[in-house]
């Protein structure tokens, strides 16, 4: 970014035309104006362990959200919130193409506290916005961006509850790491409403840095899914994914602790919709 002085203020200089044709330049902005630094990395990376144990509650919390409405159960047939298809019997929870979805968002909720230090992170992050417009694979999927919105909108309070309710990080840690998550979501957001919206759509015809051209299906360049099939590919991390989303347990903790829930044991106090929900 480059500076000047305005009134012996130091004002930082945005190209308008990058912001749309750049992603680069989009993710800097973006950063910079959330205050997304070290802290919050720092944060992400020393709470990961916490972090990681919410998210097979906080996935089948999601998926038991969408199911409870027609419009966004609906698409799982159809694969547009925009058609209004009479569908004779919606998914359940445990059906093979949600538990297939619930990889996938499990997968999405690791990665997105994983490496924010790397612009192959905001890339994933920018696929995830083209992907769900109809564009970037090989089977159409439009999710209209109200939907997208008010998900990732479920997904931070479940995460700020659940952070919120532990009971011996300090107020301190709990903190950093809802801003942290916050502010990846928020972009996340900004990723999505995106490819929605009209601003800067003179530069249409320079936006093509903005295309990833990813296999569906992948993670970066790790298969997790083999195509058409609702069991996962043949390697470990995928299968121990599999067993994670259908036990509750993440693969990432300690055999060793029986729960998903770090804090399941601590008696007393309310409930969240996390632990509230768990192992139903």
């Amino acid at each position: 970014m480059v500076y000047f002085k305005l009134d012996g203020r130091p004002v930082k200089k945005i190209s308008r035309k990058a912001l749309y044709t750049r992603l680069e330049a989009r993710i800097n902005y973006l950063k910079d104006f959330l205050d997304f630094n070290s802290s919050d990395m720092e944060a992400l990376s020393s709470g990961a362990k916490y972090i990681k144990t919410l998210i097979p509650a906080v996935v089948n919390l999601v998926y038991r959200k969408l199911l409870e409405y027609d419009i966004t159960a609906r698409s799982f047939h159809t694969k547009d919130t925009a058609s209004e298809a009479p569908i004779e019997d919606f998914y359940g929870e445990d059906s093979p193409p949600i538990m297939r979805r619930k990889m996938f968002l499990r997968w999405y909720l690791t990665k997105i506290i994983s490496d924010p230090m790397q612009m192959d992170f905001w890339r994933y992050l920018n696929k995830v916005g083209i992907m769900h417009t109809a564009q970037e694979r090989l089977h159409p999927l439009n999710i209209e961006y109200i939907h997208m919105g008010v998900c990732l909108g479920y997904i931070q309070d479940l995460f700020t509850e659940a952070l919120l309710s532990h009971p011996t990080l300090s107020i301190q840690r709990k903190t950093a790491m809802i801003r942290a998550i916050s502010k990846i979501i928020w972009i996340q957001n900004d990723l999505i409403a995106r490819w929605r919206m009209r601003d800067g759509e003179e530069f249409a015809d320079e936006m093509s840095e903005y295309l990833v051209d990813d296999k569906e299906g992948y993670l970066g360049d790790k298969k997790i899914l083999s195509e058409g099939s609702n069991t996962p590919s043949s390697s470990r991390s995928s299968e121990d994914d599999v067993a994670s989303v259908r036990s509750g347990h993440a693969p990432s903790i300690a055999p060793s602790m029986a729960s998903a829930c770090p804090f399941a044991d601590f008696a007393g106090g309310t409930q969240t919709k996390i632990w509230a929900g768990h192992g139903k």
